[in-house]
């Protein structure tokens, strides 16, 4: 008998909650719960769409697709991929109120990957380059009652210098599929011609004040009102859906605002945010006949000098070890889309239960409701900017670069190192230093988030210390890790280290705390819950008895005794597996946690404890 060729398993595609999705039901909680409005129609379901090498308007569709699911991801229903060069068009129906004199139609985009032109009724409404960052179009002028939406995207992946994460058109190892297209809510609302465009909120811990700023379009002489109390859990069911009944709670504090001046808000009893009381206050702000209800939260996150000498990060005015976890935010039904809000909880929650407080999610936007759970759960988060250029250079971006870090060796990041970290474009220079800006400018008010981090490993680096500086013109009051990993320009609030091999070397600094940034990364393969037979990751497992046994021996041998020397936050790899990354504390399905549960909270506990005991002031 011949030998039969051996067939790879089929790719692990799906999780809990894949099967009991309804296309009619598809991430309809409110997109924007940091600001509601009470009109929203919700846009998500069943799209048409075409791909082809056409970029004009197709005369006819290859199906559906299930939006807001990347066509490259088994949720969609498509599973194709869009490669650069090739042009993805949705089209969809929609019907809008016969009564809407006086409104203005403002159509919102979560994200969609990379560039795209929307049409309506046959008209060019607007388009958006970048694509990992929400936008809107006011589409009053081109709408009817019943109305033709198309939406055309290119996406050209990792052979340009635009922002795309850990996406790679032949993924593999630490790079994962490339997706395309929508990949976050789609909706509408009616505003009136004067109403609130935004509003921002910076807390002053130390002054036990708030600093309030509304930007709105309309009359400039009318002024906004405003209502501040704790929130309730009514607002909180709100934030999921605006239709349900207001609370009736009375404002502890009302005043008025004009717009585009900042107003200082007095809390000289405030109460203080943590991951273990996550206090969040309301705000109701009323403009004429335009209402929206907005959160806000107090807490200060700064390096300062402990009780023993060293310079550690403070939360609060007190010393405070954070403990976390790298999150790739990626899915093996939905890919950069979570399967459902469900979803989001589950990896929240279940990060909160093993004793970690920080999440540090790896250069990828989520949805806002992904940062309003943290803000509400209380869950710590370090953000990366994406990163973006051409071609990374690994030999020397990975390899050479480990090296030159267990040798202690830096390497400038200036003009002459541009080629080698694949930033030789103005042009991405460019949309680098845009993209910071819009993305801080989207999370600024997430309590959650307390650190901004824009290069990862030299990925698409170019003078960090410049892009440090201006990230703290824009937000003083977060940290910066600068340049996470190797290539350490001597700025931002952290000294941050990679750990995977050699050995971990370190000398407190006088002004920068030190952080470890990533570490671990242990392997263990499950069958039936694994992507593929390839295996990637740093130390390899066979059992739950192995793995958890790797993983206290690596904590109790290295990290505890670095927190005792200054380490002042830990980051482990990783949340999940990723596709043929199989280093997670969860398999991709988030169906097995696979080190022991009371071990890792062990661990985490004597992180915290050691803080605790020598650094308290």
């Amino acid at each position: 008998m011949k030998n039969r060729k051996k067939t790879a398993p089929p790719a692990l595609e799906c999780t809990r909650w894949s099967g009991v999705l309804e296309e009619n039901n598809i991430w309809k909680e409110y997109p924007r719960p940091a600001m509601v409005r009470d009109s929203y129609w919700n846009l998500n379901g069943t799209w048409d769409y075409r791909i082809s090498t056409d970029s004009g308007i197709p005369p006819a569709y290859d199906g559906t697709i299930l939006v807001p699911f990347s066509p490259e991801s088994p949720l969609s229903g498509v599973k194709r991929q869009l490669l650069p060069g090739e042009y993805l068009w949705y089209r969809r129906h929609l019907t809008l109120p016969c009564d809407r004199k006086g409104k203005r139609v403002i159509l919102h985009f979560g994200a969609v990957d990379q560039e795209c032109v929307v049409y309506l009724n046959g008209r060019e409404a607007g388009s958006h380059a970048g694509g990992y960052l929400p936008f809107s179009l006011d589409i009053t002028e081109y709408a009817g009652d019943d109305n033709e939406l198309l939406v055309r995207v290119q996406d050209f992946s990792d052979s340009s210098y635009f922002s795309r994460g850990k996406q790679k058109l032949e993924k593999g190892g630490m790079f994962y599929t490339a997706q395309s297209g929508i990949w976050q809510t789609v909706w509408l609302e009616l505003v009136p011609e004067n109403h609130i465009v935004s509003v921002r909120f910076t807390p002053d811990y130390d002054a036990a004040c708030c600093h309030i700023l509304v930007k709105a379009l309309g009359s400039s002489s009318a002024r906004i009102r405003c209502g501040i109390r704790p929130e309730t859990e009514e607002d909180a069911r709100r934030r999921d859906d605006p239709s349900l009944p207001a609370a009736s709670c009375v404002p502890s504090d009302t005043f008025f605002l004009t717009p585009g001046k900042e107003y200082t808000l007095p809390l000289p009893d405030f109460t203080a945010w943590t991951p273990e009381n996550p206090f969040l206050y309301h705000a109701d702000l009323d403009l004429e006949e335009d209402h929206v209800e907005c959160y806000f939260a107090m807490r200060k996150c700064d390096i300062q000098t402990d009780a023993s000498g060293l310079r550690r990060i403070f939360l609060n005015n007190a010393p405070y070890m954070q403990t976390g976890v790298l999150d790739q935010g990626y899915w093996p039904d939905g890919l950069y889309t979570a399967p459902c809000d469900e979803a989001f909880l589950f990896d929240i929650r279940s990060m909160k239960e093993l004793g970690f407080n920080m999440i540090r999610k790896h250069i990828k936007i989520e949805p806002q409701r992904w940062y309003y759970h943290c803000d509400r759960l209380g869950m710590l988060v370090w953000q990366d900017m994406v990163c973006g250029g051409t071609s990374y250079r690994h030999w020397f971006v990975t390899y050479m670069a480990t090296l030159f870090n267990a040798l202690h060796w830096s390497v400038n990041d200036g003009k002459q190192s541009r080629s080698l970290l694949s930033r030789r474009e103005e042009e991405g220079q460019k949309l680098f230093y845009s993209e910071t800006r819009d993305t801080i400018e989207a999370l600024y008010n997430h309590p959650s988030i307390v650190c901004w981090v824009p290069f990862n490993e030299g990925w698409g680096q170019f003078d960090a210390l410049k892009a440090a500086d201006f990230i703290r013109i824009l937000d003083p009051g977060r940290l910066i890790d600068h340049a996470s990993g190797w290539f350490d320009q001597k700025g931002g609030d952290l000294c941050s280290l990679h750990y995977y091999f050699f050995s971990l070397k370190f000398t407190p600094e006088p002004v920068r705390a030190l952080a470890l940034t990533e570490f671990g990364g242990y392997s263990w393969k499950i069958p039936g819950h694994s992507y593929s037979e390839k295996l990637y990751g740093y130390g390899k497992y066979d059992s739950r008895q192995a793995l958890t046994e790797g993983y206290r021996k690596l904590l109790t041998s290295t990290i505890l005794p670095a927190v005792e020397k200054g380490i002042s936050a830990t980051i482990y790899t990783q949340l999940s597996d990723v596709e043929e990354e199989v280093n997670g504390l969860y398999t991709y399905d988030r169906e097995i946690l696979k080190p022991d549960k009371e071990t890792v909270i062990q661990l985490n506990r004597a992180m915290k404890d050691i803080v605790n005991r020598t650094g308290a002031v």
